[in-house]
């Protein structure tokens, strides 16, 4: 009798490939979005223009966006897949696809609304003066980046 799939293992390795493309896509639709709602959430903060007007700040946004589809890549190679599911429910899987979904939009809220808390309660501690500085914003967003991969990463290897 044998054990574990019965599907050949070049078809395992060619679905397994196809799902990690399919994630680091998506969630990188979700970053670009993420960065879009960044903007919107602090229109005193211009990210995307600020980062263009220093090469350290691209770097620091090209350095966290490589940690965020590392993060991603690794989230969706050690997620749990279904035993004895379908291989084509293991690369569509809607309610994944909704958690991470629903994670990215409360973990941007919650991240937005701490940031504004935290600048509230350090009055000595302007927040806002990063606007004044490209660098300052380029490890803004690349900590954002950052914390958006953790939060996705923990949305693909949790168990449903």
């Amino acid at each position: 009798m044998p054990i574990g799939s019965a599907n050949p293992f070049y078809l395992l390795v060619i679905f397994w490939i196809i799902r990690v493309v399919v994630m680091v896509f998506f969630c990188s639709f979700l970053c670009w979005l993420g960065i879009r709602i960044l903007d919107a959430l602090t229109p005193k903060i211009h990210q995307r223009k600020k980062i263009g007007e220093n090469p350290m700040s691209v770097g620091l946004f090209i350095g966290g966006f490589t940690i965020f589809i590392g993060l991603v890549i690794h989230g969706t190679c050690t997620a749990p897949m279904a035993i004895g599911g379908s291989l084509l429910e293991s690369l569509m899987n809607l309610r994944r696809l909704g958690l991470i979904s629903i994670n990215f939009l409360v973990s941007l809220l919650v991240g937005i609304a701490l940031f504004n808390i935290l600048d509230k309660v350090t009055p000595k501690i302007p927040f806002i003066s990063i606007k004044d500085n490209s660098l300052a914003v380029g490890i803004y967003v690349f900590s954002y980046l950052v914390f958006l991969g953790i939060i996705l990463h923990a949305a693909l290897t949790m168990s449903l």
